[in-house]
């Protein structure tokens, strides 16, 4: 039986007159994706970073990896890794110099042969020695996820990961994400995208109000609704569908 990785109960966070977070409750199973799901300003940012040790709840109980966030925050930073919106990689550094940089903070005996390591492992040896800047969109994510995999964290937290990217890139992600799971890597990730958990996660959890309003897998949250009416009708080709259909022809030529 898998245990709970992370324990989260009755957390509540305000920022001045705002109440934010009114009560929030949840666990995480280790080894599986878990997706926080919600609108932009629900919440989901603010919840990572109090599990992260970024910030302090006001009230409540957070236990990462066995740890008490109030009473042992380094030994959860050393079990966790986090990826936030946006890459944050120097992009005047090449691909393996961000990531031997990475092995360096974390004090690694060998930065040079976690470098090769997780370049081979994501694909990245024709562009690990080339700087930064010159990566498309989906390749400084790749490169930021690969960085956060340093010292092999129990626990990644993926903050929206795709916003801003390309259909191709979003889908590079996605891919990326769901073998993080292969070597026992947790993978907790918010995101306001429902196909993007609809496609990841194991377990899904709407934050909504400030609280959590529903938190089962993705088949336990559609027999929240009504029985589906069944209608034949023909099925048009998503814009989505279309684009990478017309990339793939392209590149075939």
């Amino acid at each position: 039986m898998k245990k709970n990785i992370i324990q989260i109960k009755g957390v509540k966070k305000a920022y001045k007159d705002v109440e934010v977070l009114k009560g929030v409750n949840f666990e995480v199973e280790e080894g599986g994706i878990f997706a926080l799901l919600g609108s932009n300003g629900a919440g989901k940012t603010t919840m990572i970073r109090i599990m992260a040790t970024l910030l302090k709840a006001d009230t409540g109980s957070v236990i990462i990896n066995g740890f008490d966030v109030e009473k042992n925050p380094g030994d959860i930073r050393g079990s966790i890794s986090l990826t936030g919106q946006f890459a944050a990689i120097d992009e005047i550094l090449t691909g393996r110099e961000n990531i031997q940089m990475i092995a360096k903070l974390r004090h690694l005996k060998k930065p040079n042969q976690v470098a090769d390591e997780l370049i081979s492992r994501f694909g990245m040896s024709e562009a690990a020695d080339r700087r930064v800047g010159t990566y498309s969109g989906g390749m400084k994510r790749r490169i930021d996820i690969a960085m956060s995999l340093v010292g092999n964290p129990k626990i990644i937290f993926l903050d929206e990961p795709t916003t801003g990217l390309d259909p191709e890139a979003r889908l590079e992600v996605w891919k990326i994400v769901k073998e993080l799971t292969s070597s026992g890597t947790t993978v907790f990730l918010t995101t306001q995208y429902l196909e993007e958990a609809e496609q990841l996660a194991d377990k899904i959890a709407i934050l909504h109000g400030g609280k959590i309003i529903a938190l089962d897998t993705l088949e336990g949250l559609k027999k929240l609704l009504p029985p589906a009416k069944v209608e034949y009708v023909e099925k048009q080709p998503t814009l989505e569908e279309i684009f990478l259909t017309i990339i793939g022809k392209r590149e075939e030529k």
